[in-house]
C-alpha cells in the first residue's frame, strides 16, 4: 500500500514564488487585444497591404479586393487593428485612409520579448 505524502514530507520550495515580475491584469488585457488582433489572417493581411502602400495611407475603397471581402468586413476589420494601436485612421472626405500607427511593429515584437 502506497503511503500518503504528509507535510512533513513536502518540499516547501515547490509553493514558493519565484519572485521575478508578472504581468498584471491591465497589462495582460492589453497585450491579449493586439495578439488577438493579429490572430485573423485578414487582418494580418491588411496590415501587410497597408504596410506595403504609400505613406498617404491606404483607403479602404482599395482595401476590399485584394481580400476579396466586403466593404461591411473590411471596416470591421480595420476597426479591430485600429483599437488594438495597430493602425491609424484618418477620414478624408468620405473616405477612411489607414496607416501604420508608427512604431507600433517594434512594440509588437517587445510585448512577445517581454513576456
Amino acid at each position: 500500500m502506497a503511503s500518503v505524502p504528509t507535510l512533513e514530507m513536502l518540499d516547501d520550495s515547490c509553493c514558493v514564488p519565484s519572485g521575478r515580475p508578472t504581468l498584471s491584469v491591465e497589462d495582460a488585457q492589453q497585450r491579449a487585444l493586439v495578439f488577438k488582433a493579429l490572430a485573423d489572417p485578414n487582418r494580418l493581411r491588411l496590415l501587410s497591404i497597408v504596410k506595403a502602400g504609400d505613406a498617404g495611407g491606404s483607403c479602404v475603397c482599395d482595401l476590399t479586393e485584394p481580400l476579396d471581402l466586403g466593404q461591411p468586413t473590411v471596416s470591421h476589420h480595420l476597426k479591430v487593428l485600429v483599437e488594438a494601436g495597430l493602425l491609424q485612421r484618418e477620414k478624408r472626405g468620405t473616405w477612411a485612409y489607414y496607416s501604420l500607427t508608427p512604431g507600433a511593429l517594434d512594440k509588437v515584437a517587445d510585448l512577445i520579448s517581454t513576456l
